[in-house]
């Protein structure tokens, strides 16, 4: 029996990494699909950001659609329409028909993280919870670090289409897996028939305005009016969502289960890891992309330290989680890669695979001990039946954190970007020769003040490399910022109350 549940469990895992490593897979090859299918530049971010919306719309659902229909079954389907919509991207012949089968395939995609995380608790006994665990998070945040090599080897090697084509096989060997092995259990069908639709829709309207409002804001400024409408719109939703589920008999979210004071550290301590976990994933590429200008498949092999230092020490930290303190790990493992963070905040322009080693390999090790002791300290104490709301919103709050975060990197970029590059414009004009070092020009360039206005052919050499440099120190700060989030985090676990996990 034991083995069928490990059996049932790894292909609810093998759904969660394929859900997981589709963003990044896509995201790499974003240009082949655009000019594959003719869609405007300006349209390209949306085959993502529809994923996104549909993902969080759905997570927070899944806990009422696994009370209503058994997790063995709302495994099964959501895997096949993840599959089904995968294959419907691929066969896409235009920009409407793809972002369809993407909304379709976030949507269900979505469901499968926090299914996983509620199948540590409900199917496995305490001892083997840490185990579980350990598998399902190396999992969801070792997808995010290989998908760039991944992508960037599919797009080198064969077409678009098997982006989304590489899904079929292991979504289909995952459904009947599931299917066989997965022990029957009875849902409540009658909650489908009392589903709250004017809850859902407020839930929808709340997540998905906030979604493309932190999608826009960096382009358009945070203060433009059609990121405002959309924060107020988020809220207004969101507010009158709250009132909504606490007057209600059969809440889409149960919101209650924020009184445990565990559950909402753990909540903020997973949004918090979201910012650091997504916003690395994101400024390296930036980083490799545009400052080293290397290609998909050289910045995949660069971003592997980070998989293959959690790999090597998950086993470490599933013997810490057992026998250790869940507070002290986790403040440990937030102080850690905080600091891995830290040292990626000063970089330079010629800085590349041996500088980015070792902040990689302390981010690589401190990823599960961010991920195991808090989903512990969340969701070990909570009822069983609990359980499946609480991991929809525990794995919200991560996905919604990588959202804010990588809208604030997007923000300190292209806000700071243009203040170093006159700074420095400045600094070399005057004749100094600590700027010229710092853009890549040889000291003998500069001998003394620089008269302008300047020759249009210096200028056409030189500006390129002054807004590299800027780039670089805008990302440096972008950084550093999150590096300061995770010393928030090291706060937040001191305010975990002290008290013996449950032994169920």
């Amino acid at each position: 029996m034991l083995m069928r549940t490990w059996v049932g469990f790894a292909a609810m895992c093998l759904g969660m990494f394929m859900a997981v490593l589709d963003i990044q897979v896509v995201a790499t090859s974003l240009p082949a699909i655009r000019d594959a299918l003719g869609i405007p530049a300006e349209s390209m971010s949306w085959i993502q950001t529809a994923y996104l919306i549909a993902e969080v719309i759905a997570i927070p659902l899944t806990g009422l659609l696994t009370r209503a229909l058994g997790m063995r079954v709302l495994f099964a389907i959501a895997v096949s329409a993840f599959t089904l919509a995968s294959i419907g991207c691929a066969a896409s012949t235009g920009f409407v028909p793809l972002i369809a089968a993407r909304v379709a395939q976030g949507f269900f995609g979505g469901m499968l993280i926090p299914l996983v995380f509620s199948a540590v608790f409900l199917l496995f006994p305490f001892r083997l919870q840490g185990f579980a665990t350990t598998l399902a998070g190396m999992l969801a945040v070792l997808a995010p670090t290989v998908g760039p090599i991944v992508g960037g080897w599919i797009t080198q090697t064969t077409s678009w289409h098997w982006l989304f084509l590489v899904n079929v096989a292991p979504g289909i060997l995952a459904c009947a897996l599931g299917l066989t092995v997965l022990a029957r259990d009875v849902g409540d069908r009658a909650l489908l028939r009392s589903l709250d639709l004017a809850g859902l829709a407020l839930l929808a309207v709340c997540l998905a305005s906030l979604q493309i409002a932190l999608k826009d804001a960096p382009h358009r400024g945070w203060l433009a009016m059609p990121v405002l409408a959309l924060l107020a719109a988020s809220l207004i939703a969101g507010t009158m969502f709250v009132r909504h589920m606490v007057a209600s008999a059969e809440p889409i979210v149960q919101l209650r289960t924020f009184h445990d004071r565990g559950f909402a550290i753990g909540c903020a301590l997973s949004f918090i890891l979201g910012m650091g976990l997504y916003g690395s994933v994101y400024l390296m590429p930036v980083f490799l992309g545009f400052v080293r200008e290397h290609g998909p498949l050289a910045i995949g092999t660069v971003m592997l330290v980070t998989g293959v230092t959690q790999l090597v020490t998950s086993p470490i930290a599933v013997e810490l989680e057992r026998r250790g303190n869940a507070r002290l790990l986790t403040l440990a493992g937030f102080a850690l890669f905080g600091i891995g963070l830290g040292m990626s905040g000063f970089a330079t322009r010629e800085t590349d695979f041996d500088g980015m080693f070792w902040p990689q390999i302390v981010r690589g090790g401190a990823i599960m001990l961010c991920l195991l002791p808090p989903t512990r300290l969340a969701l070990g104490n909570l009822a069983p039946e609990a359980v499946p709301d609480a991991s929809g919103l525990f794995n919200l709050m991560r996905n919604l954190g990588g959202a804010i975060g990588i809208a604030l990197i997007d923000t300190v970029m292209f806000g700071r970007a243009p203040v170093y590059a006159e700074a420095l414009k400045q600094r070399l004009l005057a004749g100094d020769i600590s700027a010229a070092d710092i853009v890549g020009l040889p000291p003998n360039a500069l001998s003394g003040a620089i008269k302008v206005p300047l020759d249009p052919a210096i200028e056409a050499f030189v500006r390129p490399l002054v807004e590299k440099a800027a780039l670089v120190q805008s990302i440096n700060e972008a950084w550093l910022m999150l590096a300061g989030a995770m010393l928030l985090g090291c706060g937040l676990v001191l305010l975990v109350p002290s008290r013996p996990l449950s032994m169920k």
